[in-house]
């Protein structure tokens, strides 16, 4: 993994993992445009999330038998397309599709991710998949700032527009670029599949770090999916451009997933994981001085994301360590419990903003980062999910003759 080979890998990361936040600073726009209400709008944000984590179920365990040089530009071809649906489409529940198609396809992302931490060193791991993960958490949070600029300047189809084109071309340079794999081993796609129920199923770390994953990405989701419309209205009433820019807050989170790295590389994958936990909940009383208070709103926005990220880097570490042979299946079944999180952050969000605005939004926040930390404590006072489970590289599916 050269400099310029693991820059790559970021941005590859950073745009696929892009298209499911596009909407998100648009919500408003896109209501006017299409005549929905708010609750009906916000599903755009859920389906992208439900599409990807379907993806993580079917295509990512993919990575582990296929050549990832082919498979990932296959899909990304695709997602392009999706992407140039969703800009003309001309109803709530079209856009609603695209965008889930488009979430599917974005899984390229988390195919990536493992390859890069198979391509590394044992002594560099953390500091390449914590610096791959700052490229994606980057697309993730520039995603909102991007097409908050583009939707000023020319609409939210265009939005759509620009980032197929994107995609297109991040497709045709991955083909070119990415390492060849000359022999994969083959095992039937239903065993390949089941063997990521077998490893949630014997493997405690990976049961525990994906229920914290989850809460927290919910946590995530919860406010930056109603972030904007707290921001169109009173007492702030900035416009998209403004709005995508608050994007560039969640930086310092993504920038500080490189320096998270390092630290699980010297083994403090616990303290930093319960210490940031302790940060994302208090980040909500900053939050709930937000919504009147610009500074406590920005404040929160950037501490809870440094937590958010650093549990999420600790958490991959963890589990990449369990099973070198099954890196692209153990992401799967973390990542599935982490989006299956965000979407039901994201749903939830609708409702409660929609019955008791922002004061509601902080409160679900508060509930699913306290989980969290209840959880971590627990697991912590009783050892649970801190031990490897017994005899589960033994029982994975033997790979056949590669090819």
């Amino acid at each position: 993994m050269t400099p310029g080979m693991v820059a790559l890998f970021a941005v590859a990361c950073g745009v696929s993992a892009a298209n499911l936040y596009y909407a998100q600073p648009l919500l408003p726009q896109i209501a006017r445009d299409l005549h929905a209400g708010s609750g009906r709008t916000a599903l755009v944000v859920t389906s992208a999330q439900i599409g990807y984590g379907i993806g993580l179920a079917l295509i990512v365990p993919l990575g582990d038998i296929l050549i990832r040089r082919r498979l990932v530009p296959a899909i990304l071809l695709v997602a392009a397309a999706a992407l140039l649906v969703a800009s003309a489409a001309p109803d709530i529940t079209v856009l609603i599709v695209a965008v889930a198609v488009a979430g599917l396809c974005s899984v390229a992302a988390q195919i990536l991710v493992p390859f890069a931490a198979s391509l590394a060193a044992d002594r560099q791991r953390g500091r390449v998949v914590g610096t791959v993960m700052s490229g994606l958490l980057l697309g993730i949070l520039l995603a909102r700032t991007f097409s908050g600029l583009i939707a000023q300047a020319a609409g939210w189809r265009t939005v759509y527009v620009v980032a197929a084109v994107v995609v297109l071309v991040l497709s045709g340079l991955l083909h070119l670029r990415l390492p060849d794999e000359q022999t994969r081993p083959r095992i039937v796609y239903v065993e390949l599949l089941d063997s990521v129920v077998l490893l949630m199923r014997t493997e405690p770390v990976l049961r525990l770090r994906s229920a914290l994953g989850g809460l927290s990405f919910a946590t995530f989701n919860v406010i930056w999916t109603s972030l904007a419309f707290l921001l169109i209205g009173p007492p702030y009433h900035y416009s998209e451009a403004v709005i995508g820019s608050f994007g560039l807050l969640g930086a310092a989170g993504a920038l500080a997933a490189s320096f998270s790295g390092r630290l699980a590389d010297r083994g403090l994958e616990r303290p930093v994981t319960g210490g940031s936990l302790v940060v994302m909940v208090g980040s909500m009383a900053l939050l709930a001085a937000g919504a009147h208070q610009l500074w406590a709103l920005v404040a929160g926005i950037v501490v809870g994301d440094l937590a958010i990220q650093a549990v999420h880097i600790q958490n991959q570490q963890l589990i990449f360590a369990l099973e070198p042979s099954a890196r692209s299946r153990l992401n799967t079944g973390y990542m599935v419990i982490y989006f299956v999180g965000g979407a039901i952050g994201s749903a939830t969000t609708g409702l409660a903003y929609g019955t008791g605005g922002w004061p509601a939004v902080v409160v679900l926040g508060a509930g699913y980062s306290g989980a969290a930390l209840v959880l971590w404590i627990i697991s912590e006072v009783t050892g649970i999910g801190h031990r490897r489970g017994a005899g589960t590289t033994g029982t994975l599916p033997h790979a056949s003759a590669p090819g």
